[in-house]
């Protein structure tokens, strides 16, 4: 079962899509954004704030944070740990 992970004002994703949350601040990360936007792969979840963490899904969309990499995290822990209470369960 999927969980959705709040990503800023309302703004969710799927939990089991997630590949990587990275620091916005990195030339390559930069060059991925721009390579996104124009593949029509961004996703901009910032509500017109500065942007600091980028989420990678594994379909290769790209999701723009105004969260803290820090606290997307503690917020994707309990989701991890939500979904392996439940295949131990089966």
């Amino acid at each position: 079962m999927s969980r959705l992970i709040n990503v800023g004002f309302g703004n969710v994703v799927n939990t089991a899509k997630i590949v990587a949350v990275v620091n916005p601040e990195a030339a390559p990360i930069k060059r991925l954004i721009q390579n996104a936007k124009q593949d029509g792969r961004l996703i901009d979840a910032t509500q017109g704030r500065r942007t600091k963490s980028v989420i990678i899904t594994e379909e290769d969309h790209i999701v723009l944070s105004a969260l803290q990499s820090e606290t997307l995290v503690k917020r994707f822990r309990p989701a991890v740990e939500d979904l392996k209470g439940e295949l131990d369960e089966s």
